[in-house]
């Protein structure tokens, strides 16, 4: 059973939600005040984290900024308000995805559990008899990347990434030398189409460009072509 920590004010929408995960094998806490959020996370060390924006003590996307520098598990906001600005704004802070309240719950626990599937390694005495592991670790040149401790290296220092700015590294590096679009990327990564209006696929691609230290006026190494989508380039982190 995964453990959910959902951060929630509204008494009536924390408990209809929580019970509808719990029939779907969730065990959900509820916690309903903004500054009490980050001690509940890090005591009850949960499988995912469902943030309100708007609560009492600290907003969602404060608390969203300062957890991800001490917990790497995914943090989805889950909210009634419906902006484009809030939802770059979310991805920029380090979540994991931004689903509106009026999302039907089948479709909001198909996304809970992409997410908890995409973050869950298998230990090492899960792995395989021969030492391998589901997915052997990635090097491009001076680019190292571990799937199965979600580390990266750039020319042997750790680059800190977020476990959404990780899993969009990973879609693309195994995917090197290809085009890769906007409606594959969301819907390898978080389960949606492109509605051709979401440009957080934009803005996490600018972040990791930054983070990885390409440049942002004529990136070279996760290069943007035009009108077809992002290309990781495997042969440009030689230096």
């Amino acid at each position: 059973m995964n453990k959910i920590v959902f951060v929630e004010d509204d008494p009536e929408v924390g408990s209809l939600i929580a019970a509808y995960l719990g029939k779907h094998d969730m065990d959900v806490i509820v916690e309903p005040r903004g500054d009490r959020a980050e001690e509940v996370v890090l005591r009850e060390q949960p499988d995912l984290v469902l943030l309100d924006i708007m609560l009492p003590g600290k907003d969602g996307m404060t608390i969203c900024r300062d957890l991800r520098a001490q917990w790497q598990g995914p943090i989805v906001l889950l909210t009634s308000l419906d902006s484009d600005m809030n939802h770059i704004l979310s991805l920029e802070m380090g979540a994991s995805d931004y689903i509106l309240k009026t999302t039907p719950p089948a479709v909001l626990l198909a996304r809970l559990r992409l997410h908890l599937r995409q973050h869950v390694a298998a230990p090492a005495s899960e792995k395989p008899a021969s030492g391998l592991t589901p997915h052997k670790a990635l090097r491009f040149g001076t680019l190292a990347i571990d799937p199965v401790n979600r580390q990266v290296q750039l020319s042997g220092s750790n680059v800190t990434l977020s476990t959404a700015d990780f899993d969009l590294l990973w879609e693309l590096a195994t995917h090197a030398g290809q085009i890769m679009d906007r409606d594959a990327l969301l819907k390898n990564l978080r389960g949606v189409s492109y509605d051709g209006m979401d440009r957080s696929v934009d803005v996490a691609i600018s972040r990791l460009r930054k983070k990885l230290l390409d440049s942002a006026t004529e990136p070279y190494r996760i290069k943007t072509v035009r009108n077809k989508g992002y290309l990781f380039a495997p042969h440009a982190w030689d230096n």
